[in-house]
């Protein structure tokens, strides 16, 4: 529905001579008439359910919350790889302190799992399973995998259980208040593996060297990883971004009158798989019951999916070019802030029929047909500065491909309903030194904004037209 339309004129912005040389291009001359309109066109809105995301974040989460809106738990388990430094060396066999029966023996492996923050109670106990992958069944590089991915398929099918288990609270109260305040520590969860794992790792070394000639060999031949089970606990949830697998052992110097003790330590980092996977029950029923707004869910997820009046904004407007269309979108406080999920802070908005392959694809917002953009905490508000190019691309290709199908545009309509379609999706970006966006994954934390939209209230688009007379 078109709402409402002013005018203004500019004429004659400045003077130039005219000649047959191209100094004037991008200059107005004074036979220059610019006509500038404004409308404001209405756009509907609604929740969308998204049953899995791509889950190849930078980040790994593992925990249960309750969602204060659902009321429904949210789980997350995440498996990992560790990687090697290229062509990783162990001291000489020789050098190596050995048992008493002459054999090789780590004295001790752990996982050092680094979290960034925690989302609730750091108090709560929670209860993880650590499982060990297969070496003949890796998970791949090159599969897309999803949140609501079966992970358990890649455990080793010779384990009869987990490899450790572990109890942990984000706080850990083995450690002093005053070596947990200060700078050197970094707070993570210690998982202790068996001695003999470690023992195994070593032994591989010098069964082939090549083994640790990179991580795709270590990965094939010696570690293919860990999935890390959540089976008890709810309140906590974690956010890691980088663990670590630590190896020590004993060797003597070359004069083998001193011991020393060593440490290798693997990394899993984004150079290697994490995928994280989720349970979120709820949601389906959250928004089949309320639409009276729409939502955006973190993780895996509700997004809100807006139908673009395209051909409306043409309408009346066939031979204008659209300088700018902006919207903003408005988030409902939520009844309780004490107990609510944090706002998603960054929104993708992404045509509806790219909305999977734009991220299995690894693209970044070009501005035409996809753009980010942050929340703004003061007005409460989500904020698309111009997204005319997306809207003229879509125009563009109604026209087009219906002419190509030798269809009428309103018969190609019908047959890609999608085609006026976009997504809003919460996301986390990487940038370079120069703040250029190099990557845009999905939002993995527990996120939850209620927006104004839904059957009710309509989405307001303001249009800028420019008309050269």
């Amino acid at each position: 529905m078109k709402f409402k339309t002013s005018f203004i004129t500019l004429i004659g912005l400045c003077s130039v001579a005219c000649d047959d040389t191209t100094d004037t291009i991008g200059i107005f001359t004074d036979s220059d008439n610019i006509n500038a309109s404004t409308s404001v066109y209405e756009a509907s809105t609604q929740s969308l359910l998204a049953d899995s995301v791509l889950s190849n974040s930078n980040s790994s989460y593992l925990g249960r919350m309750t969602d204060p809106e659902t009321n429904m738990q949210i789980k997350a388990e995440f498996l990992a790889q560790f990687s090697t430094l290229e062509n990783y060396e162990f001291p000489a066999y020789d050098l190596m302190v050995k048992n008493e029966q002459g054999e090789i023996e780590a004295d001790s492996i752990e996982i050092r799992l680094y979290y960034e923050k925690y989302y609730g109670d750091e108090n709560n106990p929670m209860k993880v399973d650590v499982y060990e992958l297969d070496t003949a069944n890796v998970v791949r590089e090159d599969t897309t995998y999803y949140s609501n991915a079966d992970f358990s398929r890649y455990i080793n099918r010779h384990a009869t259980g987990p490899i450790t288990r572990k109890v942990f609270t984000t706080k850990d109260f083995t450690l002093s208040d005053d070596y947990l305040e200060s700078s050197s520590y970094t707070p993570n969860i210690r998982i202790v593996l068996p001695k003999e794992y470690g023992t195994f790792i070593i032994k591989k070394y010098y069964e082939n060297k090549d083994f640790f000639k990179n991580s795709y060999n270590f990965i094939h031949h010696v570690c293919p990883g860990f999935y890390f089970k959540l089976t008890d606990g709810d309140g906590t949830m974690v956010k890691m971004r980088v663990g670590a697998m630590n190896l020590y052992f004993r060797y003597k110097d070359a004069e083998k009158d001193t011991v020393y003790v060593g440490m290798s330590r693997f990394a899993a980092t984004p150079e290697v798989l994490q995928n994280t996977y989720v349970e979120n029950d709820g949601l389906a029923e959250l928004i089949e019951h309320d639409t009276q707004c729409t939502y955006l869910k973190t993780p895996a997820g509700v997004f809100t999916e807006i139908t673009l009046p395209v051909n409306e904004i043409y309408q009346e407007h066939l031979n204008d070019s659209i300088s700018q269309a902006q919207f903003s979108l408005y988030r409902y406080n939520a009844a309780n802030q004490e107990s609510a999920f944090e706002v998603p802070q960054t929104l993708l908005l992404v045509r509806k029929q790219d909305m999977y392959t734009f991220f299995e694809e690894g693209k970044v917002p070009d501005e035409k047909t996809s753009y980010v953009t942050s929340f703004n905490s003061s007005y409460n508000t989500y904020t698309f500065s111009n997204i005319s190019n997306l809207v003229s691309y879509c125009k563009r290709e109604r026209n087009e491909e219906s002419a190509k199908a030798g269809i009428t545009p309103e018969a190609w309509e019908q047959q890609h309903q999608d085609w006026n379609k976009v997504v809003l999706i919460p996301v986390e970006t990487n940038r370079d030194n120069s703040n250029n966006i190099v990557s845009v994954t999905h939002d993995m934390g527990l996120g939850s904004a209620k927006l104004v939209g839904g059957a009710t209230d309509k989405l307001k688009i303001q249009v800028i037209y420019s008309t050269f007379n």
